[in-house]
């Protein structure tokens, strides 16, 4: 394991704990792509609800659905008359 060391300083410039800055930089990593969920939350010491308000009180969309899935979910309702 990886072990990164940040300054006190930096954290107290950025006006954050050790804690809420392991937060931020899970909630970024996901919302860039880098981590799964499920990374985004061990990073941060979450479960997956934690991670998911968090996320959320960024404003950081969980779910991403893409034109694929867009376009099956528009064939099954079409399937289905709705």
């Amino acid at each position: 394991m990886a072990t990164i060391t940040i300054p006190d300083e930096f954290l107290k410039a950025a006006g954050l704990k050790e804690r809420e800055l392991l937060i931020e930089i899970a909630c970024r990593l996901f919302d860039a792509g880098k981590l799964s969920l499920t990374f985004a939350a061990r990073l941060a010491n979450l479960d997956r609800n934690g991670i998911e308000d968090e996320l959320m009180k960024r404003k950081i969309p969980i779910y991403r659905p893409t034109l694929e899935d867009l376009t099956h979910d528009l064939a099954v309702l079409d399937r289905f008359g709705i």
